[in-house]
């Protein structure tokens, strides 16, 4: 359910005002969770860590971190087309350093776009899922960072200027392209308010993306499958560019009407700044880029309104001829769930098995995550 207003904007005199459709949703959100062992981020976790000289531990809290106020507005006529806007904020933006620790978090902006459609070409400036990776698992436990972060799922939002078009339809199938230039990354972390340039930033080149992608169907029938490419660079410690490129396919379908299918499978180098591929590593021997491949599945099931129940698995697994000794070899994450939604209640149960390898075996961990979420959504 979302809150939908109708305004008029303020135009020079003489000019005729557009029309602006508005709307507001929500989600209020507590997740409280059991962790059973070190992991790299106790609510919402990636990959499990190695005890570093402590013991193993188990931990378990609760947050509101998690919920999302989403405003969009639609211009039906501008320009020739139609014109969206699209404001996506959470508030999993870090915390303030105090004893508050997660009840003093910070906003953080998800996406943030500019979309103008026309009939067969759309332009579209902002911040958003790379084409090459727009799917990812359902999920009331794992928003923040989407699941399987780090175990297959390329993800991260990124600034851009992207054009699609759809070029033929036949038989309900709608077949289109995709490019885009990106704002290279290469997800190194920032100073708490300065920034600087990151190894991908000090290339003075934006990354690139291109994708095919075949539609069918509308609404909750909407499928999709494409494939895709990136390509970008990064500096290494020589001041030399290193490549970091990936080929990905993704596919979300429903089937027969009470199965949501959803999967994406990548292959590439140096690619941590793409939402952690790699298992978020992009050169641990300077000058090599670390190869991967990974992906990850999901099947959700809705035999009731309002109701589903499902589970998937991602693996990342990066070459091992790429790392050294204290490297990530490989991370695998299974969950299941089940989510019930009768507006505006939501709740979800999520448990989530993860296994990282590590280069010296004696480190390698496993950690399960329970989650309990509890909202409302508006």
């Amino acid at each position: 359910m979302a809150l939908s207003i109708s305004v008029t904007a303020a135009t020079p005199v003489g000019a005729q005002k557009p029309d602006i459709e508005a709307g507001v949703h929500g989600l209020i959100l507590m997740n409280g969770f059991y962790t059973s062992d070190n992991v790299n981020n106790s609510d919402v976790p990636q990959f499990a860590t190695p005890p570093a000289g402590n013991p193993a531990r188990s931990t378990s809290s609760a947050t509101v971190r998690q919920s999302r106020v989403t405003l969009s507005a639609l211009v039906p006529e501008f320009g020739g087309g139609a014109l969206t806007g699209e404001l996506d904020v959470d508030f999993f933006g870090g915390q303030q350093p105090s004893s508050g620790g997660r009840t003093f978090p910070l906003l953080r902006i998800r996406r943030a776009f500019a979309e103008l459609a026309w009939s067969r070409l759309t332009l579209l400036v902002g911040q958003e899922s790379p084409p090459i990776a727009e799917v990812s698992p359902s999920s009331l436990a794992s928003i923040g960072f989407p699941e399987f972060a780090g175990a297959g799922n390329l993800w991260l939002w990124i600034p851009q200027l992207r054009l699609s078009a759809d070029m033929i339809s036949f038989g309900g199938v709608r077949l289109g392209a995709e490019v885009a230039a990106l704002a290279p990354t290469s997800g190194e972390p920032q100073g708490a308010f300065l920034t600087q340039p990151d190894l991908a930033e000090r290339s003075d080149r934006p990354y690139f993306q291109g994708r095919l992608r075949s539609r069918w169907g509308a609404g909750d029938a909407a499928g999709e499958v494409s494939l895709g490419g990136h390509y970008g660079w990064l500096v290494d410690g020589a001041g030399q560019r290193v490549p970091s490129k990936a080929l990905a396919a993704s596919l979300w379908t429903p089937v027969g009407g009470v199965v949501d299918l959803r999967a994406e499978a990548f292959t590439g180098q140096a690619l941590a700044g793409l939402g952690g591929g790699g298992v978020g590593q992009n050169m641990v021997r300077d000058g090599v880029p670390v190869d991967t491949r990974g992906g990850w599945v999901q099947l959700n099931f809705r035999l009731a309104p309002g109701l589903e129940f499902g589970g998937g698995a991602g693996i990342d697994d990066p070459d091992d001829e790429d790392l050294d000794a204290s490297s990530r070899l490989r991370n695998t994450a299974f969950e299941g769930h089940v989510a019930w939604r009768h507006a505006p209640a939501v709740a979800g149960l999520e448990v989530r098995r993860l296994r990282t390898e590590y280069a010296p075996p004696a480190n390698n961990r496993s950690a399960t995550h329970i989650n309990l979420a509890v909202g409302f959504e508006f």
